[in-house]
């Protein structure tokens, strides 16, 4: 049974207010995505990378993160989608997977993911058929309508979704395909897993797996970055 990684990494970045996307913005010296695929090509349970970057972005991906990073396990750079679903999809579509294979799809701008949560969410993912990492909300949550506060769901039972995710492959390419068809759109990939109404686990992950979007992030994950260099 392989392991697949697909990530994509077709962001536009419109938040970080730069020309640049956002994961190729320099983060300790090396780019953004480079330190994701480094995740994975260092670890020995993960056998296949499929990267989904913009057309337009396929030489300067080449150029800055594939040639110096001599990633051995990439099996593909293939073109995103207009949504980071569509991009998701196609990068399943480049996986030569079988069914049973597990596929692992991390976002290319979350590159302090612990990998040590690797093997327990594959664990998970084989034995309940589809498992996520995610932390526990720290604020309470307000359902606001109106610039009104409609509810106060219970803390207790609020998680905060991170990736990877991991599903078997016939699961998610079922999801993915079915939403395509029926034009949904949703918010994870676990949750076209969840209109199957199949069942996905949670591995509680890491508060600093924190997804690089805005110009804040980009600081703190400099910081985080930094006390993870003193911490070895």
């Amino acid at each position: 049974m392989a392991v697949w990684v697909v990530i994509p990494a077709a962001g536009m970045g419109r938040r970080m207010g730069s020309e640049t996307s956002k994961q190729f913005l320099q983060l300790g010296g090396r780019p953004i995505l480079a330190h994701t695929l480094d995740l994975f090509e260092r670890h020995s349970a993960i056998d296949h990378l499929v990267l989904v970057v913009p057309a337009r972005e396929q030489e300067l991906c080449r150029q800055q993160v594939v040639g110096p990073g001599g990633y051995r396990k990439l099996r593909a750079m293939v073109d995103g989608g207009v949504e980071r679903q569509d991009s998701v999809r196609l990068g399943l579509r480049a996986c030569l997977a079988a069914d049973d294979d597990l596929v692992l799809i991390h976002d290319g701008v979350r590159p302090l993911f612990d990998a040590a949560l690797i093997e327990p969410l594959l664990a998970a993912a084989r034995e309940t058929g589809g498992a996520i990492v995610g932390v526990p909300v720290k604020d309470t949550v307000k359902v606001v309508e109106d610039s009104l506060i409609a509810g106060t769901p219970r803390r207790d039972r609020l998680w905060l979704a991170q990736t990877p995710q991991a599903f078997p492959f016939a699961v998610i390419r079922e999801a993915h395909e079915r939403a395509l068809a029926d034009g949904h759109v949703g918010t994870d990939d676990a949750s076209l897993v969840e209109r199957l109404g199949r069942p996905v686990a949670v591995v509680r992950g890491d508060y600093r797996n924190i997804k690089i979007t805005t110009p804040e992030d980009l600081i703190l994950a400099e910081a985080l970055l930094a006390a993870q260099e003193v911490d070895r």
